[in-house]
């Protein structure tokens, strides 16, 4: 492929006004060659804002531009209605079963089925495109699908108005960016932590010995993660001090702290919390990670030689008719190709060449990871074969993917509010251990707080002082989107966690250093 950035991760700045990673992209430039076809105000976000979005079936056919529109109006009328059970306090329905893709299906269905001047046919094609839209709301929500997404807490997520944005010299510009000022021995990478131990300086007298780990941990029924066979070794430094925090790394050095940021995803902390924290987890913060959802959100990449689709067209998107009736968005391993709801087109072309961009959630995006390179670009070709009605439409040049579900150090994209879970289930992943009358105040009061407003966290004098108890404060901290009760799933959630995280710290060590003067 082209010199250009092909993001398999994160792609949009989602949203302007007051977005941290918009003012620190603007500010450093990033966003200089960004042109106003990649800048778009829409809920779903393409790489273009120019062209037409081309809505193809399965046998061919194009759906008309009149037909699409009309659907679109009817589908966004229901979705604004999804926001209003959290926003206004709208009772859910046992009918919804308090789920976003039932209650979006059944509502968007029985209004085409009682619009009196459609068509049987005209029904019959609109009835299919919900469950493409749905689709392609599974993949934003990065849901397996959005019959799982929770319809009481759908409206809590917040979205910062403004354009949307990309970096067009790539997203991890931001990364390196807030890099900037940290010395660069601080920064370890290529260095996988096995075990974080904590509570450790009131449990015994010396800090960088690890004691063998036992039975102690009572949420030993599910999770993974072994033990590892070399003893831990300390790395010597201050061994007088009682150390609360040893983080122990898969090579075996021990690194000793006073606080640990956990930055990890809900989908590591669902695999492999039982082995991951020594003690265990408390069982609030343990049901608050199995409450909550991940899931995997894939892009597929196909560069082509000469592009196939019109100059207008900025995206090809996939309806089965034969899915009119559907009421699942689950299909057979061996028909996961039918998950892919469409390709956009990379845009400008100048910059990535004659690209599309496939997207693709799921169980079903577990099956593509585990396909081989020739067997996907084979498929997608196929699939493009039969939507676009033109079987001259070669294989792609190259073929590009993401594999998040499998990737041991993700085992997904991102969160969502599953049915059953609630915003309140982000505020307990987010508190900080151990557990403090002061804690518990914090994450009380936190969903009062002003969006992107650094929250505070109040402890008291006894529980500030090393030396006045055996009870160490805020030992391990938890951010990271799935911790951002508004803007989870975004970077700027992301960000704005961890800069919460940091505003603990301080503001801990600020009231410490007024008691003590």
């Amino acid at each position: 492929m082209r010199h250009a950035t092909f993001e398999l991760g994160a792609t949009w700045i989602h949203g302007s006004h007051g977005n941290p990673i918009y003012h620190l992209a603007e500010a450093n430039g990033l966003l200089e060659e960004t042109t106003d076809g990649e800048r778009s105000v829409g809920r779903i976000s393409l790489y273009s804002k120019n062209g037409v979005a081309c809505y193809l079936t399965n046998r061919g056919c194009r759906i008309p531009k009149d037909v699409v529109e009309e659907f679109s109006d009817l589908y966004n009328e229901v979705y604004n209605l999804t926001q209003e059970f959290f926003r206004h306090g709208k009772p859910v329905n046992a009918e919804s079963q308090n789920s976003v893709g039932v209650f979006t299906r059944e509502e968007v269905r029985n209004r085409i089925r009682d619009d009196p001047e459609d068509p049987e046919a005209t029904k019959r094609l609109k009835l299919a495109m919900i469950q493409q839209y749905l689709k392609v709301e599974s993949c934003e929500s990065s849901s397996h699908s959005m019959d799982e997404v929770s319809l009481s807490a759908f409206g809590e997520w917040t979205e910062i108005p403004g354009a949307h944005h990309i970096i067009p010299s790539g997203f991890m510009r931001v990364v390196e960016l807030l890099a900037e000022g940290i010395p660069t021995h601080v920064i370890q990478l290529g260095k996988p932590v096995r075990c974080v131990h904590w509570d450790q300086a009131s449990a015994r007298p010396r800090g960088p010995e690890i004691e063998p780990r036992g039975e102690g941990d009572h949420n030993h029924d599910a999770g993974e993660g072994g033990q590892g066979g070399e003893e831990p070794r300390g790395d010597g430094r201050d061994e007088d001090k009682q150390w609360p925090v040893l983080v122990e790394c898969e090579d075996c050095e021990v690194i000793p702290a006073d606080h640990v940021i956990v930055t990890v995803s809900l989908g590591v902390l669902k695999r492999q919390y039982t082995s991951f924290f020594r003690p265990g987890l408390p069982a609030e913060k343990v049901a608050a990670i199995h409450r909550l959802g991940i899931g995997t959100t894939d892009k597929i990449f196909l560069e082509f030689e000469e592009p196939f689709w019109g100059p207008e067209c900025n995206s090809l998107q996939f309806v089965w008719e034969d899915e009119a009736e559907s009421r699942t968005l689950t299909y057979p391993p061996e028909l996961w190709y039918r998950k892919i709801c469409g390709f956009d087109v990379l845009y400008p072309p100048e910059r990535y060449g004659h690209v599309l961009s496939g997207w693709i959630c799921g169980e079903e995006a577990l099956v593509m990871e585990k396909c081989d390179d020739e067997a996907v670009a084979e498929i997608c070709t196929e699939m493009l074969r039969q939507f676009t009605g033109n079987p001259n439409i070669p294989k792609p040049r190259r073929i590009l993917r993401s594999a998040w579900g499998s990737n041991p150090y993700f085992r997904g994209s991102y969160s969502y509010t599953q049915v059953g879970s609630s915003g309140a289930d982000v505020e307990k992943l987010a508190k900080p251990l151990p557990y403090t009358e002061s804690s518990k105040m914090a994450q009380g009061n936190s969903s009062k707080q002003r969006p992107g407003h650094l929250l505070s966290s109040k402890c008291s004098e006894q529980s500030l002082d090393p030396n006045r108890g055996s009870i160490k404060p805020m030992q391990v901290l938890f951010s990271g989107e799935a911790t951002h009760r508004k803007y989870y799933s975004t970077t700027h959630g992301a960000l704005l966690s961890g800069q919460r995280e940091a505003a603990r710290l301080i503001e801990m060590y600020r009231d410490l250093f007024q008691q003590g003067t």
